[in-house]
């Protein structure tokens, strides 16, 4: 069945900026900013989630898990309640489902007074209630559809019969900008089509995808015989695989409601479908490990923590790939070499025009390095630059730094993730495309490629030259930032190697072996503003 467009209102007002190549499937819009607006309206603007969906009575999923998963996230939640379930820790005892004709007043009171970003589905308990949801998702468009199509309960009770899935086949998926089942929902919708292994997800997503949603994310954290938990995103083109531990415990009732809740949240504060996947996923996979000895129940699937209960002292900067533009790597040597303290170094680094900060260093003692570390973050926060420990998680989480860079003899990415949580930034340094792809299942954000260049800095490092970093660019999933040996005069060779993803340069010589920091990051910059024009 062929998409449908739905609804005509094409204004919407946003203060955040969405991304220009994000384009909601069924509820399409034309996001505009009137020249009307001062800038305290805009400022104003808070990301809105509305999730219709069912109530679970024990907190852990359904309208409860939604509430909470976009409060942890940072995000407006409203609701439009299904169907009220009397559950808990030991299974559901009982379902009510509410009235066709109040589900669309509880629709019509939040969509006419409130202005929506996202809605986000859980429990659609009848097909009246689905066509009254999509009548007035026509009268009241929307910027993204997140469908998370639940079938059956996570103790095994049935929650949406067989003309039920028909209509979701047939009416909602052809208008949903992602669809987020786990294996047994997908092997549910396909007929009972057995979903065992990866290659199985893979083949689900496709067949999924046919019938009409953008994206299809098949949810594996019950795939048997897995080590990993293994989530499979299928775009219609292209396949992405995200990894996380397989964290042992009973506490995951409400995962999947969780993880579909986070990536509305995600896509209703701008971001794109493949990044607010990944954002979804590092949550989801934090929150587990957090709640992994947590007693609420005498059943056999207890809730999890959404919060965490994470003492977090100050939000950490969010990740963007153009924080890689002048990125400054501190060493300890040099500054000892010209007499500066490890804040100076920063601070002139970031007035000149650095726009992240990685601390390198190797020879203070651990208190005095957090204690640094500490003003560092301080001064980065106040140019709202973000600020990296290399190597040292135990740093990074006593200074509460925006995140950690690591090699590949460090700590895995995929754990200092699960230590660090979902909003942190994790590099990785790479010199082989392998090494690329490994990096991005294992969760960073951003990899680190070279020597490019033959460097005084780190002893035997092999360099991969400019046919290298391509190569590790073409392979790479992730933005990239090229170090090793990079000054003014080989710079722009670097940037014109004809890789859209590599977002700039990574400078440790050419900035702090220096006598003035600032004035070498300013030159440094300015050659790489040039680069930019010219292309």
């Amino acid at each position: 069945m062929k998409p449908f467009l739905l609804g005509s209102r094409q204004t919407r007002i946003s203060s955040y900026p969405l991304d220009p190549n994000f384009k909601s499937r069924g509820f399409g819009l034309v996001n505009k900013f009137t020249a009307s607006m001062g800038a305290d309206q805009l400022t104003a603007r808070v990301p809105h989630v509305l999730t219709v969906a069912g109530s679970d009575s024990g907190g852990g999923a359904g309208i409860q898990a939604d509430l909470k998963a976009c409060g942890a996230r940072g995000v407006y939640c409203s609701t439009v309640i299904t169907a009220l379930t009397a559950q808990n820790t030991a299974g559901v005892q009982g379902v009510s489902i509410v009235s066709e004709a109040f589900v669309e007043e509880q629709l019509k009171s939040v969509l006419s007074d409130m202005r929506v970003d996202v809605v986000k589905t859980g429990m659609l308990p009848s097909i009246g209630i689905i066509k009254v949801l999509l009548r007035n998702l026509k009268e009241y468009p929307v910027q993204a559809f997140v469908v998370d199509p639940v079938l059956v309960s996570t103790s095994g009770d049935i929650l949406a019969g067989p003309s039920v899935l028909d209509c979701f086949r047939e009416e909602l998926f052809p208008v949903a900008d992602i669809i987020t089942p786990n294996i047994k929902e997908a092997s549910t919708l396909l007929g009972g089509m057995e979903v065992k292994t990866i290659s199985d997800m893979r083949s689900a997503a496709k067949l999924i995808h046919a019938m009409g949603p953008r994206n299809v994310l098949i949810k594996g954290g019950d795939l048997p015989a897995s080590m990993d938990a293994i989530d499979i995103l299928f775009d219609g083109n292209e396949f992405f695989e995200f990894h996380s531990e397989r964290i042992h415990t009973q506490n995951t009732h409400g995962t999947g409601c969780t993880m579909a809740s986070c990536i509305a949240a995600e896509l209703a504060k701008g971001s794109s479908m493949l990044p607010a996947v990944k954002v979804a996923k590092h949550f989801v996979e934090a929150a587990l490990h957090y709640s992994k000895d947590m007693t609420i129940g005498k059943g056999s699937q207890g809730p999890f923590d959404h919060f965490m209960k994470l003492k977090i002292s100050s939000q950490p900067i969010p990740f963007d790939p153009n924080q890689l533009f002048l990125y400054a790597v501190t060493d300890s040597r040099m500054n000892k070499k010209w007499g500066r303290s490890m804040t100076d170094a920063v601070k002139e680094a970031i007035e000149g025009g650095a726009t992240i900060i990685q601390l390198r260093e190797k020879e203070s003692e651990t208190k005095d390095f957090v204690e640094a570390a500490y003003k560092c973050l301080e001064i980065c926060h106040e140019f709202g630059v973000p600020l990296l420990i290399n190597d040292r998680v135990d740093v990074a989480l006593a200074c509460n730094a925006d995140g950690v860079h690591v090699g590949q003899s460090d700590m895995p990415a995929r754990v200092a993730r699960s230590l660090l949580g979902p909003d942190k930034i994790i590099g990785v340094s790479c010199k082989t495309p392998e090494q690329a792809l490994q990096a991005w299942a294992d969760g960073a954000d951003y990899i680190g490629c070279g020597g490019v260049y033959p460097t005084m800095t780190k002893a035997n490092n092999i360099t991969v030259g400019l046919d290298g970093l391509k190569n590790v660019c073409s392979a790479s999933k992730l933005p990239v930032v090229a170090i090793g040996g990079i000054s003014h005069a080989n710079t722009c060779s670097v940037m014109e190697i004809g890789c859209s993803n590599l977002k700039g340069v990574a400078v440790v010589s050419a900035l702090f072996d220096q006598e003035c920091v600032m004035s070498e990051t300013r030159n440094l910059h300015s050659e790489l503003r040039k680069h930019i024009c010219r292309g």
